[in-house]
């Protein structure tokens, strides 16, 4: 079977969008986000934003044209790990690492069922100062109307769920949580345990939301999904800020669809 990597916690999850300021800024006003760190680079403009202790790293290449028929999506997610047991694991599956950085790397999409998965050493949290931002505390998001409780985990988008499920068991320790039908966007969902969070995995079952979203954007992270401790409060702050609101992919989800979120889906549930 191989190594098998143990998250010790999902550190962000990361996103290429196509306008750095426009998208900073509707971060910022739809959610009250926070400007973590400014990371300009050559190849791109990248940052990091927090919000209800959920951190986004943001992707924005210099010359958008090579990314413009594929358009913003979710990229993946870093996980804080050990990273000699995490470079053996990547090495004895041949999986292809595309950004190497010594402290960190990304995988290649393609060997992931989509998703790019950033390792590293260590958590961002721990040094929150350092990177110029002040996190808010936990009672600051449960009081705000939004009412976050964090990070719930993600959906990811796959043709076959049973391999995925036996990747993600194999490759990152993924403990089997539960299965169930989400008829709202005719998929079928696996539920994983990585990191302490939850991974759910989606196939569809159907010409419905799901088939049409990997049909446009193929295999890969579909949403992000925030807990609140009142989705009723949270779908009328999200409705008064602007953002159209419609039923997410499980029971009593609320969802703000791409095209509302600058090509993000983000969930919300209780």
């Amino acid at each position: 079977m191989g190594t098998t990597i143990r998250p010790i916690r999902l550190n962000h999850i990361n996103a290429v969008l196509q306008d750095f300021d426009s998208s900073v800024q509707h971060f910022q006003e739809k959610y009250d986000a926070e400007f973590v760190l400014d990371i300009p680079q050559p190849e791109m403009h990248a940052c990091l934003i927090e919000m209800g202790h959920v951190l986004f790293e943001l992707f924005v290449p210099r010359v958008y044209l090579l990314n413009s028929r594929y358009g913003p999506h979710y990229l993946g997610v870093e996980y804080q790990v050990d990273m000699q047991e995490t470079r053996q694991a990547i090495a004895e599956r041949g999986m292809r690492i595309v950004r190497d950085i010594d402290v960190a790397l990304h995988t290649h999409p393609a060997d992931g069922f989509g998703v790019s998965y950033e390792f590293y050493h260590d958590h961002f949290e721990k040094d929150w100062p350092l990177l110029g931002g002040q996190m808010k505390s936990a009672e600051y998001w449960l009081s705000h109307p939004l009412g976050l409780t964090g990070l719930k985990g993600y959906t990811h988008a796959v043709n076959d769920i049973r391999s995925a499920s036996e990747f993600v068991q194999s490759f990152l320790g993924g403990e089997p949580m539960y299965e169930a039908d989400r008829p709202s966007i005719a998929a079928r969902a696996i539920g994983l345990k990585v990191g302490g969070t939850v991974v759910e995995l989606l196939t569809p079952v159907g010409n419905g939301k799901l088939a049409r979203h990997i049909h446009r954007h193929g295999e890969g992270i579909r949403s992000t999904l925030f807990g609140v401790n009142n989705i009723g409060n949270a779908k009328r702050y999200l409705t008064e800020r602007g953002l159209q609101t419609v039923l997410g992919g499980a029971p009593g989800t609320v969802a703000v669809p791409a095209e509302a979120n600058l090509g993000l889906i983000f969930e919300f549930s209780e």
